[in-house]
């Protein structure tokens, strides 16, 4: 590796993105002791970071200079490789660069080809968790990336997260991602579940606690679940843990990696088709739980 790569435990860290997420990740660098740097397309979003001790940049290139890491903690993949082309005056051979959206399976080989040509070493690390575990710094990391190097970016892994799952040592082959997609079809699936168990009981005139009180203790009873269907009973969708837009996004995702691998995946493609119409209905800033919305043609009780 270059001499760009220090030995210490602390690091200069370029967080491009910092919404719900990337603002959580920052704050932990931050109080871990790192050198934050932050940009934001919509700069308002950086700004509160600078109480945390962090530098809010105007330009990608700015956040960028001098870091030995930069965190990428956009929307998706695009966004990402956008970010990384405005920062690339700034980005120096060697600098590692670890990629934590969910950006799916073709694009991480259109980072992971940006990463080649600028000499960066790069980590396919997309992150398992919401608003709160990210907060917490107990993010699940998921990540593929060359072994030699890895000192630099362990440190970084540790502020934001409880537990590394290295998946392989090439991030362009994507393995981290896959993981990802394979754990968010998990989520989404059971998200979705809630929504309609809730909806159902509603319109049978069943108590929801009844259903609650069915399950518990049993093995259909999961934690998961009732959080999920929580938020729905105590109209607690707001401020989301991960918001609707972004769930359409991650089950787009999914069911286009299925399709590339010839598969047909009807419960993903099901809970794509909720998310997006509880989008359409207004609820794509709720939390996904708001997919519930998406079994009734008015507002349900109306």
């Amino acid at each position: 590796m270059t001499d760009s790569h220090p030995t210490g435990t602390h690091r200069t860290v370029a967080v491009l993105g910092t919404g719900v997420m990337g603002a959580a990740m920052a704050r932990n660098l931050a109080r871990a002791g790192h050198s934050v740097r932050a940009w934001n397309r919509t700069r308002a979003k950086a700004e509160p970071l600078a109480a945390d001790g962090a530098h809010v940049a105007d330009t990608p290139a700015e956040a960028a200079e001098g870091a030995d890491v930069v965190l990428t903690m956009l929307y998706d993949g695009p966004a990402a490789l956008d970010a990384l082309r405005e920062a690339a005056p700034s980005l120096r051979p060697g600098t590692a660069w670890v990629q934590a959206s969910t950006a799916g399976v073709e694009a991480v080989g259109e980072l992971a080809g940006f990463a080649r040509e600028h000499g960066l070493a790069f980590y396919d690390a997309p992150v398992l968790g919401t608003r709160k575990p990210a907060e917490d710094g107990q993010l699940l990391v998921l990540a593929a990336g060359p072994a030699d190097g890895r000192e630099t970016v362990l440190p970084v892994f540790d502020a934001i997260g409880s537990r590394v799952l290295w998946t392989g040592e090439d991030g362009a082959e994507g393995s981290a991602t896959r993981l990802k997609l394979v754990a968010n079809s998990w989520v989404l699936a059971v998200t979705s579940a809630a929504g309609e168990v809730l909806a159902l009981a509603q319109g049978l005139g069943v108590d929801p606690q009844s259903f609650f009180d069915a399950i518990g203790g049993g093995p259909l009873d999961m934690g998961y679940l009732r959080a999920k269907s929580g938020l729905i009973l105590e109209d607690r969708l707001s401020p989301a843990s991960f918001a609707v837009s972004t769930a359409v996004k991650d089950a787009r995702l999914i069911v286009e990696a299925a399709r590339r691998a010839e598969l047909r995946l009807d419960v993903a493609e099901a809970s794509e088709a909720r998310l997006a119409r509880a989008e359409a209905q207004g609820h794509g800033a709720e939390d996904m739980a708001a997919a519930y919305f998406a079994s009734f043609d008015k507002a349900p009780g109306a």
